[in-house]
């Protein structure tokens, strides 16, 4: 199994050209005025949101939504 991870650059581009093509323009630019980049604590959330996972666990549960999915 092969996994293809983007790159931040090419995630903000899909993300971008989700909302280009489903929200107008004046939208698009007041969302983008609103998300400011360098707000919050990355490390904190991140620590609290995996807290006492393991890369075991995370695997384990992505295996098992894959196979949730698959049965759709």
């Amino acid at each position: 199994m092969s996994i293809v991870v983007e790159t931040e650059q090419e995630t903000v581009q899909a993300g971008l050209d989700v909302l280009t093509k489903n929200l107008p323009p004046s939208k698009v630019a007041r969302l983008l005025s609103i998300w400011r980049v360098g707000r919050g604590d990355h490390t904190a959330d991140r620590r609290k949101l995996f807290a006492g996972e393991t890369v075991e666990s995370l695997f384990a549960g992505a295996r098992a939504l894959e196979k949730h999915n698959r049965k759709r």
